[in-house]
């Protein structure tokens, strides 16, 4: 048992019983050095030290821990007198050792960590610039931008960041196929090889054609795709579509239009659509709220069963998003198995993040809870929802709300003027035909097509109004419109709470001092020290509470545990 004195600073082992370790072998001091005290802090201390082996020796029918000395694993006699009995083992783990090595590899980075793409631009040129520099993978957030927006973005990004890998969202239109082709075009014309596909019900002509724009046999007669997609996937039907080769169908369809070569076509059946898949659990924004400990082994065991009926030159990895706020959750996801962690909800809450003062504060003081599930403005007519924040906002309430009415009538003059009266009054500010006025003219510049399909049918008309309240509630919240905080669109997940709730004690409580980077780290860095403290509770070392815990740190602190 390690002791604990009033100079530890660590809260004594309490436990009814203490059973005798079985020895791992033998670890002997360095010459001329003491034998380290049984010490509950120097416990916690050396599991910190990341960089270095802790050892957990009996000494004297006691348990005391060194970073130092020598180990000899395994049961044979020692009749060195300074041998004493090996009990518990954590080898070094460092940060950057988390997740897979080939997915760090593939990408060009240090951690096995990403910035998800959060939409309009939340996900900043800012943000994926500092995440990139630290060696974490970032993609910008470019759904709900024009077109004119996502190319200056590109070369923006592409002149900061010419040594280090970044990637731009794709994500599902389902109402605006256009848009989506639009992107695609642009992206493979400004040689943007790294996409983040996310909130696809079901595979497109475009990504399709982003997939397979340019894939080549290499000098070993594999299939090499110069356009690489990570799918974020909440859905085990849509995941089997993406750990499968591009279908058929759409390939047939693009080599008739020319879009693609008949060599590529050729191809296709050697390729999934993805290299990697994200499993998204419970998440801000498009999810299905999903238990990541369940949805994470299905995901592995569904790749395991597509992969093994094609013949890949590699098989897709698959990393775990939703939920992940704290060194505990990110400790669990390797734990399970996924290759890579995805964050969202708490990246919108840090300096970098392309919203507002006001929006970053209302996130700071949000609980698990104080989220709600709000209808989608990309999605709208489809009844396909987003999750967002409810603490300080009625827009979840507000959305919901023109939704029911769009579900219930037919156009916007079959709705009681009671309801018409206070929709224009408190929603829109305006009358619906300025609305309509203000809305037609943003589909004109993104997408004709709906205007000419609004003129000849008023639900549609009624829809893309109700859009357009739900799209500009997202700016105000950006924006930081004060009286338009009522309907602020936050997209946020449980995720953020429990952030709050493990820096509420710490300088990361403050908003202004969470930046991507400190925030990364920290996750991180608290992970690993986690796993080895897990490694010793597996070896059935009773731990104080403290080495269960990984308290937020400053950069310079983080630093020095590597050392």
């Amino acid at each position: 048992m390690f002791q604990t004195n009033k100079q530890d600073g660590v809260n004594p082992i309490r436990h009814t019983s203490e059973p005798k370790q079985p020895s791992l072998g033998w670890w002997m001091p360095p010459p001329d050095e003491p034998l380290p005290a049984p010490s509950a802090a120097a416990l916690v201390a050396t599991l910190g030290r990341l960089a270095h082996p802790l050892f957990v020796i009996r000494i004297n029918d006691q348990q005391a821990v060194s970073h130092k000395g020598t180990a000899i694993l395994g049961q044979k006699a020692l009749t060195d007198a300074r041998a004493w009995e090996l009990v518990g083992y954590a080898p070094p783990l460092l940060p950057g050792q988390l997740g897979d090595p080939g997915f760090r590899a593939d990408y060009g980075l240090q951690y096995a960590y990403v910035v998800g793409a959060m939409a309009n631009g939340i996900t900043s040129i800012k943000m994926v610039e500092a995440a990139s520099r630290a060696g974490i993978l970032s993609f910008f957030g470019a759904a709900g931008l024009s077109i004119m927006v996502l190319e200056k973005t590109i070369f923006d990004l592409s002149r900061r960041l010419t040594q280090h890998t970044f990637g731009m969202n794709l994500i599902h239109s389902p109402g605006e196929p256009q848009f989506e082709q639009a992107t695609v075009d642009l992206y493979l014309r400004r040689r943007i090889n790294l996409v983040s596909a996310s909130a696809y019900m079901r595979l497109t002509p475009a990504l399709v054609q982003y997939r397979m724009a340019g894939i080549y046999r290499d000098d070993q007669g594999q299939v090499r795709c110069p356009n690489r997609v990570i799918a974020k996937v909440s859905r085990e039907e849509v995941a089997r579509l993406f750990f499968s080769p591009p279908p058929p169908k759409i390939v047939n369809q693009l080599v008739a239009q020319g879009t693609i070569s008949a060599a590529e076509e050729a191809m296709a059946p050697e390729i999934a659509m993805c290299d990697d898949l994200t499993a998204e659990a419970d998440s801000g924004g498009h999810t299905d709220n999903r238990s990541a400990l369940a949805l994470l082994s299905t995901m592995i065991a569904l790749r395991d069963d597509v992969v093994s009926r094609h013949a890949y030159r590699s098989s897709p990895r698959i990393g775990l998003a939703g939920g992940i706020a704290t060194p505990h959750a990110v400790a669990a996801a390797f734990a399970m198995g996924a290759a890579y962690v995805l964050t969202g909800s708490i990246n919108q809450g840090c300096v970098e993040s392309g919203t507002s003062t006001d929006v970053r504060k209302m996130l700071s003081e949000a609980g698990q809870a104080d989220v709600a599930m709000a209808p989608a403005a990309d999605m709208f007519e489809l009844g396909v929802k987003v999750q967002v924040l409810k603490r300080g906002t009625m827009f979840p309430q507000r959305a919901q709300k023109l939704y029911d009415l769009y579900s219930n009538y037919q156009s916007y003059q079959q709705i009681p003027e009671t309801e018409r009266v206070l929709i224009e009054r408190d929603y829109f500010r305006q009358s619906f035909k300025a609305q309509w006025e203000d809305t037609r003219s943003y589909f004109l510049a993104r997408d004709p097509g709906q205007i000419e399909r609004a003129e000849n049918d008023e639900r549609h008309r009624m829809a893309l109004v109700f859009r357009s309240y739900l799209g500009r509630s997202s700016n105000w919240a950006n924006k930081g419109e004060p009286d338009r905080q009522l309907d602020y669109q936050v997209w946020c997940g449980p995720a953020m709470g429990a952030f709050n709730e493990w820096t509420r004690q710490s300088f990361l409580n403050r908003v202004e001092n969470r930046d991507i980077v400190t925030v990364a780290m920290n996750l991180m860095h608290g992970a690993a020290t986690l796993a080895r403290a897990q490694q010793l509770r597996n070896q059935g070392i009773v731990l104080p509470l403290e080495a269960q815990q990984f308290p937020p740190r400053t950069r310079q602190a983080l630093q020095a545990q590597l050392q």
